[in-house]
C-alpha cells in the first residue's frame, strides 16, 4: 500500500538532533514543541484508527521509561538485536522495510492511518532517501547547541518547502530563551 511516510524532528543549524541520548538542548525544555510532537503524531485524520510512530532502538530507550509506550499511537521498535519487543513497545521489526510490511498485515492495516518516524538518526537517513511520498516536518532551532547525533541536509532538489501545514503553527516561536520556527518539507519524487 502507498502511504506517506511523515519525519518528525527538531535540529540546531548543524543539523543537529542528539548529544549524549538526549536532545542537543537538554535540560532546556521546549514544552510547546514537545506539545506540537504529541498533536501532530497523536492525533490521526480518520476517526477510529491510530497512528504509528516508528522509531529505532536508541530512541525507544531515550524515551523515559514512564512515557512508554507514547500513548495513543502505535508504537514500532526497529532493532537486529532484540528478539522480541521491548517492555511496552507493541511491535518489532528488524528493520525499516519489515516495518512497513507490518503495517500492511491484516491485523495493522485496519487500524493504522499515519505513520510517523521520530528517530534516530539513521531511521531519518533511510527515510529521506525513500521513494514514495514523503514529509519532514521540521523543528529549526535557531540556536547552535552541541550535538553528536546528525541527519543529513534535506535536498532541496527532493523536497519543497510548503508555505503552511494544517495544525502546524506559523511564524518565530520562543520558549525559555530558545528561538525556533516550523517548517514542514514535501518530497516532490511521488
Amino acid at each position: 500500500m502507498s502511504r506517506v511516510l511523515n519525519c518528525m524532528v527538531a535540529v540546531c543549524p548543524d543539523m543537529g538532533i542528539g548529544k549524549n541520548g538526549n536532545l542537543p538542548w537538554h535540560p532546556i525544555r521546549l514544552s510547546n514543541e514537545f506539545k506540537h510532537f504529541q498533536r501532530m503524531t497523536m492525533t490521526p485524520t480518520v476517526e477510529g484508527k491510530k497512528n504509528v510512530v516508528i522509531m529505532g532502538r536508541k530512541t525507544w530507550f531515550s524515551i523515559p521509561a514512564q512515557n512508554r509506550p507514547l500513548k495513543n499511537r502505535i508504537n514500532v521498535v526497529l532493532s537486529r538485536e532484540l528478539k522480541q519487543p521491548p517492555p511496552g513497545a507493541h511491535y518489532l521489526a528488524s528493520d525499516f522495510s519489515e516495518a512497513l510490511c507490518l503495517l500492511d498485515t491484516e491485523d495493522l492495516a485496519k487500524e493504522v492511518d499515519q505513520v510517523w518516524i521520530i528517530g534516530g538518526s539513521s531511521l531519518y537517513r533511510e527515510t529521506m532517501e525513500n521513494s514514495g511520498k514523503r514529509r519532514l516536518f521540521v523543528t529549526r532551532i535557531l540556536q547552535q547547541f552541541d550535538s553528536d547525533t546528525f541527519i543529513p541536509n534535506i535536498d532541496m532538489s527532493k523536497y519543497n518547502l510548503l508555505s503552511e501545514f494544517p495544525g502546524v503553527p506559523e511564524g518565530l516561536q520562543e520558549e525559555n530563551g530558545v528561538k525556533y520556527r516550523f517548517e514542514v518539507y514535501e518530497s516532490t519524487d511521488h
